[in-house]
């Protein structure tokens, strides 16, 4: 497994952070360094059909059925190789920690940079382990690159012993995952998978079915700015009103305060001067009912904003962006769970089956015609310079999809 941990650490040496706010795609031309890389190793490797999409930024490749595989359907596999906005991936020094002793360890003594177990006490179960950590300058890339590495490794298995049997395999690693525009462009007939699973997750043993319903709103508020000497009962300070618009959300329904199944309005950007402002809100939540409840009361919202002050002062564009994948799961598609279920506990992994407080590639597949459950990744602290990989982790999940790929199907 050596090669496994080589090659994570190859993969997180590019900078293939994504970006918002911009109709490119994939958003950052960098990301095409990692996509060629891949497409290259992948034919070293001996994989038939790969494609490198040099427009798009896809990367697609098959592993044949060898003789005697049962399975006929063809199982699929993807992870994204794009990296968070939200934190630098440029110059990534990953540094290992053999043998964690569970407490806290310093990232950076300059700064200073420390991952402290009073922060995130998780890490105490990490004790004895070898961890993969940054240097507190930058994220790590765990989140998806521990996914490509895993995927990169049980294909380069199953190709070196053709005498395992299995049904066809096919690999897609693809773009912009973590702007929502994964899948935005992908060629569901050159990816060629009849189900599928995403390795996007966390600790080892997490498996998600269910997702959020995903919505995004934005409202642009038009003030209108006179000078403040003579501004009584004339001004309308477009930056105030978006402060006032935000009040109107419940502090019980914000991410800081709500967990599991609940669900949120989330304040992502605000801007503003007294002439006009904007916020941009991501609106979730498990049920869908309640989800087109929520997208009613922002509209509510900004109704009164626009009677209080005039209508036309507030102007809502709200736009669905993914839907939860539990309603194609649970409709003929529960065996994926199931075979991931008992693939894990097989290899001694402990289930962990709960909801995704997000999305993946995997819940747009789903409505596009390819059940997609996640897989874990083995990393955590994701999008942050407190990530983390777990070497032991990664390489139970290698194993992991090394099983689901000669003995998963219906």
């Amino acid at each position: 497994m050596d090669r496994l941990i080589e090659r994570f650490l190859r993969y997180v040496a590019v900078d293939t952070q994504s970006a918002e706010d911009t109709e490119r795609f994939p958003s950052t031309a960098k990301q095409h360094d990692l996509a060629k890389l891949l497409a290259a190793e992948l034919r070293d490797l001996g994989a038939s059909d790969v494609v490198y999409d040099e427009r798009y930024c896809y990367v697609y490749a098959k592993l044949p059925a060898t003789d005697g595989g049962a399975r006929k359907e063809t199982i699929g596999f993807l992870a994204h190789m794009d990296t968070s906005p939200e934190v630098s991936d440029e110059r990534v020094r990953p540094r290992i920690v053999e043998n964690y002793d569970g407490g806290d360890i310093v990232l950076n003594e300059a700064g200073p940079v420390v991952l402290r177990t009073a922060d995130f006490p998780e890490m105490a179960s990490y004790a004895g382990k070898t961890l993969v950590v940054t240097d507190g300058t930058t994220l790590l890339g765990a989140d998806d690159k521990a996914g490509v590495a895993e995927i990169m490794t049980m294909a380069a298995d199953l190709l070196a012993h053709p005498e395992i049997k299995h049904g066809p395999i096919a690999v897609c690693f693809t773009p912009d995952e973590e702007v929502g525009a994964g899948v935005d462009n992908i060629d569901l007939a050159q990816f060629g998978a009849d189900y599928a699973y995403t390795v996007d997750g966390g600790v080892l043993g997490e498996l998600e079915y269910e997702c959020f319903n995903a919505a995004q709103a934005t409202i642009a508020i038009a003030g209108r700015s006179v000078h403040p000497g003579t501004a009584k009962n004339r001004m309308i300070n477009a930056s105030r009103v978006v402060m006032e618009l935000d009040s109107m959300v419940s502090d019980a329904e914000r991410p800081e305060t709500t967990e599991g199944y609940e669900g949120f309005y989330h304040l992502t950007k605000m801007e503003g001067e007294t002439d006009r402002a904007s916020v941009t809100y991501i609106i979730r939540d498990h049920d869908r009912k309640l989800f087109e409840e929520k997208k009613e009361r922002m509209a509510a919202m900004v109704a009164a904003i626009n009677r209080r002050y005039g209508e036309g002062t507030a102007l809502l564009t709200m736009k669905d962006s993914y839907y939860n994948m539990k309603e194609v799961i649970e409709q003929g598609n529960y065996f994926l769970v199931e075979n991931a279920v008992a693939a894990m506990k097989k290899l001694g992994i402990t289930p962990i089956v709960q909801p995704i407080r997000g999305g993946t590639d995997g819940a747009r597949l789903s409505f596009m015609g390819v059940p997609c459950p996640n897989l874990c990744t083995g990393g955590g602290n994701f999008h942050s310079r407190f990530e983390f990989a777990c070497v032991e982790s990664m390489e139970k999940i290698a194993e992991l999809l090394k099983e689901l790929a000669v003995n998963g199907g219906k």
